[in-house]
Protein backbone atom coordinates (compact mmCIF):
# COMPACT_ATOMS: atom_id res chain seq x y z
CA UNK A 1 0.00 0.00 0.00
CA UNK A 2 1.22 3.36 -0.67
CA UNK A 3 1.07 4.11 3.47
CA UNK A 4 4.00 1.90 3.86
CA UNK A 5 6.76 3.66 0.68
CA UNK A 6 8.60 6.36 2.80
CA UNK A 7 9.18 9.73 1.39
CA UNK A 8 12.77 10.48 0.32
CA UNK A 9 13.04 12.38 4.19
CA UNK A 10 11.63 9.32 6.05
CA UNK A 11 13.87 7.27 3.83
CA UNK A 12 17.08 9.18 4.65
CA UNK A 13 16.72 9.44 8.44
CA UNK A 14 16.25 5.17 8.57
CA UNK A 15 19.66 5.13 6.15
CA UNK A 16 21.23 7.24 8.59
CA UNK A 17 20.24 6.06 11.60
CA UNK A 18 21.04 2.40 9.99
CA UNK A 19 24.52 3.71 8.60
CA UNK A 20 25.09 5.75 12.13
CA UNK A 21 27.06 2.36 13.66
CA UNK A 22 28.34 1.36 10.87
CA UNK A 23 30.16 4.49 9.93
CA UNK A 24 31.74 4.53 13.19
CA UNK A 25 33.02 1.12 13.06
CA UNK A 26 33.47 1.07 8.96
CA UNK A 27 35.42 4.90 9.24
CA UNK A 28 38.01 3.71 12.56
CA UNK A 29 41.65 4.79 11.12
CA UNK A 30 43.10 1.87 12.64
CA UNK A 31 40.44 -0.26 11.25
CA UNK A 32 40.72 0.70 8.10
CA UNK A 33 44.65 0.66 7.57
CA UNK A 34 44.70 -2.68 9.41
CA UNK A 35 42.22 -4.38 8.28
CA UNK A 36 40.02 -3.71 4.92
CA UNK A 37 38.97 -6.97 4.95
CA UNK A 38 36.84 -6.10 7.89
CA UNK A 39 35.26 -3.20 6.12
CA UNK A 40 34.79 -5.07 2.83
CA UNK A 41 32.76 -7.55 5.50
CA UNK A 42 31.20 -5.10 7.06
CA UNK A 43 29.85 -3.16 3.83
CA UNK A 44 28.76 -6.35 1.92
CA UNK A 45 26.76 -6.95 5.82
CA UNK A 46 25.54 -3.44 5.15
CA UNK A 47 24.10 -3.38 1.79
CA UNK A 48 22.46 -7.04 2.56
CA UNK A 49 20.66 -5.38 5.87
CA UNK A 50 19.62 -2.26 4.22
CA UNK A 51 18.50 -3.93 0.51
CA UNK A 52 16.82 -6.83 1.94
CA UNK A 53 18.64 -8.75 -0.70
CA UNK A 54 22.27 -9.41 -1.58
CA UNK A 55 24.63 -7.40 -0.95
CA UNK A 56 28.39 -8.21 -2.97
CA UNK A 57 31.83 -6.11 -2.34
CA UNK A 58 35.15 -6.76 -4.52
CA UNK A 59 37.88 -6.45 -2.21
CA UNK A 60 40.62 -4.13 -2.94
CA UNK A 61 42.49 -5.10 -6.06
CA UNK A 62 46.35 -4.76 -4.79
CA UNK A 63 49.12 -2.01 -5.92
CA UNK A 64 50.75 -2.62 -8.87
CA UNK A 65 53.45 -0.42 -7.48
CA UNK A 66 56.33 -2.67 -6.39
CA UNK A 67 59.02 -1.40 -4.05
CA UNK A 68 61.57 -3.99 -4.45
CA UNK A 69 62.36 -7.06 -6.65
CA UNK A 70 64.94 -9.69 -6.78
CA UNK A 71 65.58 -12.72 -8.41
CA UNK A 72 66.40 -16.53 -6.65
CA UNK A 73 67.56 -19.48 -9.08
CA UNK A 74 65.40 -22.40 -8.19
CA UNK A 75 67.07 -24.62 -10.99
CA UNK A 76 68.81 -24.22 -14.37
CA UNK A 77 66.39 -21.34 -16.22
CA UNK A 78 63.76 -21.70 -13.60
CA UNK A 79 63.67 -18.51 -11.20
CA UNK A 80 61.29 -17.16 -8.52
CA UNK A 81 60.69 -13.31 -8.74
CA UNK A 82 59.92 -11.73 -5.32
CA UNK A 83 58.50 -8.62 -5.31
CA UNK A 84 57.55 -6.19 -2.38
CA UNK A 85 55.05 -3.73 -2.54
CA UNK A 86 54.83 -0.30 -0.91
CA UNK A 87 52.90 -1.61 1.61
CA UNK A 88 55.23 -5.00 2.49
CA UNK A 89 52.96 -7.28 0.37
CA UNK A 90 55.20 -10.05 -0.98
CA UNK A 91 54.45 -11.75 -4.52
CA UNK A 92 56.36 -14.64 -5.63
CA UNK A 93 56.34 -16.05 -9.48
CA UNK A 94 58.29 -18.38 -11.10
CA UNK A 95 59.51 -17.62 -14.53
CA UNK A 96 61.41 -20.04 -17.05
CA UNK A 97 63.64 -18.67 -19.58
CA UNK A 98 65.45 -19.90 -22.56
CA UNK A 99 68.93 -18.69 -21.73
CA UNK A 100 70.38 -19.78 -18.34
CA UNK A 101 71.62 -16.84 -15.46
CA UNK A 102 74.73 -16.85 -13.36
CA UNK A 103 74.22 -15.57 -9.49
CA UNK A 104 75.95 -12.30 -10.61
CA UNK A 105 73.51 -12.10 -13.74
CA UNK A 106 70.33 -12.46 -11.19
CA UNK A 107 71.96 -9.64 -9.20
CA UNK A 108 72.54 -7.23 -11.60
CA UNK A 109 69.38 -7.45 -13.31
CA UNK A 110 67.21 -6.70 -9.96
CA UNK A 111 69.84 -3.90 -9.12
CA UNK A 112 69.16 -2.64 -12.09
CA UNK A 113 65.38 -2.63 -11.45
CA UNK A 114 65.25 -1.53 -8.42
CA UNK A 115 67.74 1.70 -9.23
CA UNK A 116 65.83 2.87 -12.00
CA UNK A 117 62.20 2.09 -11.59
CA UNK A 118 61.40 0.92 -7.87
CA UNK A 119 58.14 3.34 -7.01
CA UNK A 120 56.41 3.01 -10.43
CA UNK A 121 53.64 0.65 -11.40
CA UNK A 122 54.45 -2.58 -13.05
CA UNK A 123 53.05 -1.93 -16.06
CA UNK A 124 54.73 1.48 -16.56
CA UNK A 125 58.08 -0.83 -16.12
CA UNK A 126 57.06 -2.90 -18.48
CA UNK A 127 56.45 -0.12 -21.12
CA UNK A 128 59.49 1.62 -20.17
CA UNK A 129 61.73 -1.68 -20.27
CA UNK A 130 60.55 -2.12 -24.18
CA UNK A 131 62.23 1.15 -25.36
CA UNK A 132 65.19 0.99 -22.81
CA UNK A 133 65.81 -2.46 -22.76
CA UNK A 134 68.26 -2.01 -25.60
CA UNK A 135 70.74 -0.13 -23.76
CA UNK A 136 71.10 -2.81 -21.75
CA UNK A 137 72.87 -6.08 -22.24
CA UNK A 138 70.63 -8.61 -24.41
CA UNK A 139 70.66 -11.60 -21.89
CA UNK A 140 69.53 -9.70 -19.19
CA UNK A 141 66.74 -7.75 -20.96
CA UNK A 142 65.53 -10.21 -21.70
CA UNK A 143 65.17 -11.85 -17.97
CA UNK A 144 64.26 -8.38 -16.75
CA UNK A 145 61.26 -8.24 -19.43
CA UNK A 146 60.21 -12.39 -18.57
CA UNK A 147 60.42 -10.73 -14.61
CA UNK A 148 58.51 -7.88 -15.01
CA UNK A 149 55.71 -9.56 -17.54
CA UNK A 150 55.02 -12.21 -14.74
CA UNK A 151 55.48 -9.65 -11.57
CA UNK A 152 52.43 -7.90 -13.58
CA UNK A 153 50.12 -10.78 -14.09
CA UNK A 154 50.54 -11.84 -10.10
CA UNK A 155 50.02 -7.94 -9.12
CA UNK A 156 46.92 -7.86 -11.64
CA UNK A 157 45.21 -11.06 -9.74
CA UNK A 158 41.89 -10.19 -8.94
CA UNK A 159 40.99 -9.95 -5.28
CA UNK A 160 37.80 -11.33 -3.56
CA UNK A 161 34.14 -11.01 -3.82
CA UNK A 162 32.52 -10.75 -0.34
CA UNK A 163 28.85 -12.11 -0.38
CA UNK A 164 26.18 -11.38 2.35
CA UNK A 165 22.54 -12.21 2.07
CA UNK A 166 21.89 -15.10 -0.26
CA UNK A 167 19.33 -16.31 1.43
CA UNK A 168 17.52 -13.05 1.42
CA UNK A 169 16.59 -14.43 -1.97
CA UNK A 170 14.49 -17.52 -0.94
CA UNK A 171 12.19 -14.98 0.38
CA UNK A 172 11.83 -13.20 -3.05
CA UNK A 173 8.18 -14.41 -4.50
CA UNK A 174 9.91 -14.24 -7.96
CA UNK A 175 12.40 -16.96 -7.41
CA UNK A 176 10.06 -18.96 -4.60
CA UNK A 177 8.38 -19.90 -7.24
CA UNK A 178 10.52 -20.91 -10.01
CA UNK A 179 13.29 -22.81 -8.49
CA UNK A 180 15.48 -23.29 -11.33
CA UNK A 181 15.76 -19.22 -11.37
CA UNK A 182 16.84 -19.69 -7.80
CA UNK A 183 19.37 -22.26 -8.36
CA UNK A 184 21.02 -20.43 -11.08
CA UNK A 185 21.64 -17.44 -8.55
CA UNK A 186 23.20 -19.85 -6.15
CA UNK A 187 25.23 -21.08 -8.90
CA UNK A 188 26.41 -17.58 -9.76
CA UNK A 189 27.33 -16.86 -5.97
CA UNK A 190 29.54 -20.12 -6.07
CA UNK A 191 31.02 -19.26 -9.56
CA UNK A 192 32.59 -16.08 -7.92
CA UNK A 193 34.53 -15.44 -11.44
CA UNK A 194 31.42 -14.80 -13.07
CA UNK A 195 30.56 -12.36 -10.37
CA UNK A 196 33.60 -10.78 -10.32
CA UNK A 197 33.76 -10.09 -14.71
CA UNK A 198 30.21 -8.47 -14.21
CA UNK A 199 31.44 -6.29 -10.79
CA UNK A 200 34.63 -5.57 -12.86
CA UNK A 201 32.40 -4.41 -15.70
CA UNK A 202 30.67 -1.77 -13.31
CA UNK A 203 33.96 -0.34 -11.85
CA UNK A 204 34.96 1.07 -15.36
CA UNK A 205 31.73 3.22 -15.14
CA UNK A 206 31.87 5.86 -12.66
CA UNK A 207 28.88 5.98 -10.19
CA UNK A 208 26.46 4.14 -8.97
CA UNK A 209 24.86 2.01 -12.60
CA UNK A 210 22.22 -0.38 -12.93
CA UNK A 211 21.73 -3.58 -14.96
CA UNK A 212 18.55 -5.14 -15.26
CA UNK A 213 18.47 -8.80 -15.86
CA UNK A 214 18.76 -10.30 -19.94
CA UNK A 215 18.24 -6.86 -21.12
CA UNK A 216 21.58 -5.63 -19.70
CA UNK A 217 24.15 -8.07 -21.69
CA UNK A 218 25.77 -8.28 -18.68
CA UNK A 219 23.80 -10.37 -16.15
CA UNK A 220 23.67 -13.34 -16.86
CA UNK A 221 20.22 -14.38 -15.16
CA UNK A 222 16.76 -13.16 -16.28
CA UNK A 223 15.75 -12.46 -12.76
CA UNK A 224 18.12 -11.09 -11.36
CA UNK A 225 19.57 -6.95 -11.70
CA UNK A 226 22.30 -5.56 -10.21
CA UNK A 227 23.00 -2.51 -8.89
CA UNK A 228 26.84 -1.11 -8.55
CA UNK A 229 28.81 1.52 -7.75
CA UNK A 230 32.78 1.87 -7.97
CA UNK A 231 34.64 2.90 -4.45
CA UNK A 232 37.88 4.22 -4.18
CA UNK A 233 40.64 4.35 -1.92
CA UNK A 234 42.95 7.80 -1.98
CA UNK A 235 41.08 8.99 -4.99
CA UNK A 236 41.52 5.77 -7.32
CA UNK A 237 39.14 3.18 -7.87
CA UNK A 238 40.01 -0.31 -6.55
CA UNK A 239 36.53 -2.37 -6.47
CA UNK A 240 33.37 -2.33 -6.58
CA UNK A 241 30.34 -2.80 -4.53
CA UNK A 242 26.81 -3.52 -5.54
CA UNK A 243 22.91 -5.04 -4.62
CA UNK A 244 22.21 -8.33 -6.45
CA UNK A 245 18.24 -8.74 -6.18
CA UNK A 246 15.13 -9.11 -8.82
CA UNK A 247 14.84 -7.12 -11.35
CA UNK A 248 11.59 -5.77 -10.14
CA UNK A 249 13.51 -4.20 -6.78
CA UNK A 250 12.81 -0.94 -5.94
CA UNK A 251 15.23 1.16 -7.65
CA UNK A 252 15.13 4.30 -5.81
CA UNK A 253 16.24 2.75 -2.68
CA UNK A 254 18.73 0.46 -3.85
CA UNK A 255 20.38 3.15 -5.47
CA UNK A 256 21.01 5.38 -2.09
CA UNK A 257 21.91 2.52 -0.51
CA UNK A 258 25.00 1.50 -3.19
CA UNK A 259 25.76 5.29 -3.58
CA UNK A 260 26.03 6.10 0.37
CA UNK A 261 27.79 2.56 0.94
CA UNK A 262 30.63 3.16 -1.57
CA UNK A 263 30.98 6.49 -0.04
CA UNK A 264 31.28 5.33 3.34
CA UNK A 265 33.74 2.36 2.01
CA UNK A 266 35.62 5.26 -0.29
CA UNK A 267 36.36 7.04 2.90
CA UNK A 268 37.05 4.09 5.37
CA UNK A 269 39.38 3.07 3.56
CA UNK A 270 40.94 6.25 2.38
CA UNK A 271 44.74 7.44 3.96
CA UNK A 272 43.42 10.80 3.84
CA UNK A 273 40.77 11.82 6.69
Amino acid sequence: SAGRIPTARGYRLFVDTMLTAEREQLSTPQLAADQPQKVIANAAALLSNLSQFVGVVMSPRRTSVFRHIEFLRLSPRRYLVIIVSPDGDVQNRVVFTEADYTQAQLIEASNFLNANYAGLAIEQVRERLKTEVDQLRGEIGVLMQTAVQASSEAMSEEGEVVISGERNLLAVSDFSSDMSQLRRAFDLFEQKTQLMRLLEVSSQAAGVRIYIGGESQVVPIEELSIVSAPYKVDGQVVGTLGVIGPTRMPYDRMIQIVDITSRLVSNALSHQK
